[in-house]
């Protein structure tokens, strides 16, 4: 009997708190439409991605997105230019975790606990930005099976750099990407400092298609200019969507770089860039994002990677600002000179 009254009463809470998200939500999206019906965001997540989600907003709730993408570092450098000059013209940010957590130093950055964060598990929430690293995106080979047959392809990184593969493989450029520096940087996680600084030289002497970032890469492969190379694994699934016979290499081991949300310290639609986050980590968002390759973190939601499961995410090191420009004035020399 007791046992019954305790879930009468939590199903009461449950469906009190419920009905409090949906008020809440209610005077949220009315105001949102008060300040125009429109968010402004910055980020990093691919234009095809955002379309997807923006559309989805735009039929929900009668959102407009207005999105601005670039690589991470990019990202960052125009919240920080637009800030110190006092005329930030966006409400969100969504980048990776580090060049978030960079300029949310510097006091750009606001704070907004969304309903939606919730159901995200504890571990993944960032406790510097307040929000949850919503997913991840995990770097590895990748590789044209129109010009490379699976079993011809790297069976590790280091067969990267075997002769077969010159004038074919693409790279972004780690003297000036910072996920890219961050992901060489922790190499020695899963190679060993020896087996990582041989390569990381052996690569940059193999001469590699250097490009601005890692989705330039995904798509330099897709073209076959340069059949393979290191990028995102989600390109095989949004690719491979496409029409484009795309693999990538079981490494087992993988890095990635988490990627979180935000909000600005003066965002131009507050009502408008709260609205975005609740619905960006909700569950039809994020089941969008899954469906076309991303690791999302929430339980339950997955990608249609084949051998998805099998994947060991190790945890790229995480760096400070100092750091990274030091080990990108190094790579500069190793690639570049």
């Amino acid at each position: 009997m007791k046992f019954s009254r305790y879930l009468i009463a939590s199903f009461a809470v449950l469906l009190s708190w419920q009905g409090a998200a949906l008020a809440q939500d209610a005077k949220l999206l009315e105001a949102a439409k008060k300040e125009g019906g429109k968010v402004i965001v910055y980020g990093s997540l691919e234009n095809e991605t955002m379309d997807l989600i923006a559309a989805a907003m735009k039929k929900r709730h009668g959102i407009d997105v207005e999105y601005w993408r670039a690589a991470s570092n990019k990202v960052t450098d125009r919240i920080a230019t637009e800030s110190r000059a006092g005329k930030p013209g966006f409400d969100v940010v969504l980048t990776t975790d580090v060049t978030l957590q960079l300029i949310a130093k510097d006091g750009f950055l606001g704070k907004y606990d969304s309903p939606s964060a919730r159901a995200f598990p504890k571990e993944v929430i960032n406790t510097a930005l307040g929000s949850p690293s919503y997913r991840n995106s995990i770097i590895g080979i990748v590789y044209n099976t129109s010009a490379v047959k699976p079993a011809d392809a790297p069976k590790s990184l280091e067969d990267l750099v075997k002769p077969q593969y010159k004038g074919k493989v693409v790279f972004p450029d780690p003297s000036q990407h910072v996920t890219t520096a961050q992901w060489l940087a922790s190499l020695p996680k899963i190679l060993g400092k020896e087996r990582a600084d041989k390569f990381i030289r052996d690569l940059a002497a193999s001469k590699p298609l250097l490009v601005e970032s890692l989705t330039p890469a995904g798509e330099r492969i897709t073209t076959g200019e340069a059949p393979i190379g290191v990028a995102f694994l989600k390109n095989v699934v949004f690719y491979g969507k496409k029409g484009v016979p795309l693999d990538y290499s079981r490494l087992g081991k993988f890095m990635g770089d988490g990627q979180s949300i935000a909000m600005a310290a003066k965002p131009v639609h507050p009502s408008g860039g709260r609205a975005f986050i609740d619905y960006f980590l909700g569950e039809e968002s994020l089941k969008i994002m899954a469906g076309i390759g991303e690791f999302i973190t929430r339980k339950g939601i997955y990608p249609p990677l084949p051998d998805a499961d099998k994947i060991e995410l190790v945890e790229m090191l995480d760096m400070d600002a100092a750091a990274l420009r030091e080990k990108m004035a190094e790579y500069k020399k190793i690639f570049l000179q």
